[in-house]
């Protein structure tokens, strides 16, 4: 882990037996306190005051968010009838995170993360009100959402940068990991429960109602920031105004090869991978011909497993990048699987274990290269690491949408697992040769069957040998 204060400082190299986030012992520059052993207990961040406030506001939002979700991707299919017109939609939700969310990054860094979170809390809580009020008054058009979305997008690029890094202010480096893991339990903990009563109100009120909960829901968040207690935040350093500060970013993601590998995986599975507005209401509606309820149903089964993905790696002390990579094959290779599903119980079955696998994926790409990164350019990372697993949506969303239309939804799901798939085996053997690492197959019982050792011309591994 990088402990300077600019981008061109360097991690130490790592002896073979220690991970990344095993050599974050000393805190980080700029934040209080010192490095201690992490307290047991799958819960910990939990002690906090300000993150119960923060984690409780989320949760209510959280759940706003999934049911909005829901109810717009069926209004646009109910408008259209295309899956391509599904995929534009998260198209234009994710385009401001590919264009601009490097700046976004920038401005984390810069100013308060909370009061900047009170602002993109509100903003996104308005975004829900207008498309209720356009729902509900029986004006709603498909433009209507299309533009909402892109709305929502551009809110998005400074609030999730803000919202990843000031994590960390809130729980200190020692929970940071923990902290992140139950960020994802609290998200998909809120996918149970939003994708379920959006499908009742759809039925049986309309798409408008869930708008307006939604909308409602950010008062929660608004809540819980403003309670907070500024004095009992960690304090973490605000980088100073200047010039070239979104290519330092760049360049510092791209001379830590711990970094810019986790990055270019996630970006090929938030590309192709995760495309699962097209795919699920494409299964729902023309495969096994259910409606909105079993649309519903499908995201409450994968959130079911998302959840639980997301409370183990909460148990988890260490984030390897040999686990980042198997669950990403594996990923690919489960969604080939879904993609061949000859009945909707089958399918809803590999959901719960794509949800897990998924969010696997996410919590270990998350907190493996935020505690990787240097303290006054973690909000320029993580707005990097954001924009190209949020951002290659605008590229992915149209295209996987182009070939459920054409194809059907098999062949559009089937072809998303096999691009994760071939990612993962592309980036494992990028990050085994960079590292200079080769594999050792051992299949005598009692011994692990799978190891990463360095090759024996290298005299030392470097930290991409500790970080497997």
């Amino acid at each position: 882990m990088s402990t300077g204060s600019g981008a061109d400082s360097a991690p130490a190299p790592i002896s073979d037996d220690t991970t990344v986030s095993d050599a974050a012992t000393a805190p980080p520059t700029g934040t209080k306190g010192t490095a201690a052993e992490p307290r047991g207990g799958m819960f910990r961040s939990l002690r906090v005051r300000n993150y119960r406030l923060f984690a409780t506001g989320q949760v209510v939002s959280n759940t706003g968010t999934w049911m909005q979700r829901i109810a717009q991707d069926w209004l646009v299919v109910s408008i259209t009838g295309s899956s391509a017109a599904v995929g534009i939609t998260t198209a234009l939700q994710f385009l401001p995170m590919l264009l601009f969310g490097l700046y976004g990054g920038v401005i984390a860094d810069r100013v308060s993360k909370r009061k900047l979170l009170l602002v993109t809390q509100a903003s996104m809580g308005l975004t829900g009100l207008v498309l209720a009020v356009l729902t509900l008054s029986g004006h709603v058009a498909v433009w209507h959402v299309y533009l909402m979305a892109f709305v929502l997008g551009l809110i998005t690029v400074v609030d999730n940068p803000a919202r990843q890094a000031f994590v960390v202010e809130m729980v200190g480096p020692d929970d940071l990991r923990n902290a992140v893991s139950l960020n994802s339990a609290n998200f998909q903990s809120a996918r149970l429960i939003g994708p379920a009563v959006a499908g009742a109100l759809i039925t049986s009120l309309g798409s408008g109602w869930a708008f307006l909960l939604n909308g409602l829901s950010f008062l929660a968040p608004l809540a819980g920031l403003l309670l907070m207690r500024t004095g009992e935040l960690h304090k973490v350093d605000r980088a100073p105004r200047g010039k070239g500060q979104l290519r330092e970013g760049v360049r510092y993601v791209a001379g830590h090869p711990e970094l810019i590998w986790p990055i270019v995986l996630i970006g090929f599975i938030g590309t192709f991978g995760f495309n699962f507005p097209i795919w699920l209401t494409a299964f729902a509606d023309k495969v096994f011909h259910g409606g909105a309820g079993m649309y519903a149903w499908f995201n409450g089964l994968m959130a079911a497993g998302s959840l639980a993905g997301a409370l183990l790696a909460a148990r988890r002390s260490t984030s390897r990048l040999r686990l980042l990579v198997g669950a990403a094959l594996l990923f690919g290779v489960l969604e080939m699987a879904a993609a061949l599903s000859p009945t909707a119980w089958v399918f809803g079955a590999l959901l719960i274990v794509i949800g897990v696998v998924g969010l696997t994926i996410n919590v270990t790409a998350n907190s493996s290269v935020q505690m990787a990164t240097d303290p006054l350019m973690r909000g320029r990372v993580m707005s990097l690491f954001m924009m190209v697993f949020m951002g290659g949506t605008p590229l992915g969303a149209p295209l996987v949408g182009w070939v459920t239309d054409a194809y059907g939804a098999r062949a559009g799901f089937l072809a998303g697992g096999l691009v994760s798939a071939l990612a993962a085996a592309g980036v494992g053997l990028a990050l085994t040769r960079a590292g200079g690492l080769r594999v050792r197959i051992d299949l005598r019982r009692g011994h692990q069957h799978v190891r990463f050792v360095p090759r024996e011309r290298d005299s030392e591994p470097d930290r991409l040998a500790a970080a497997a």
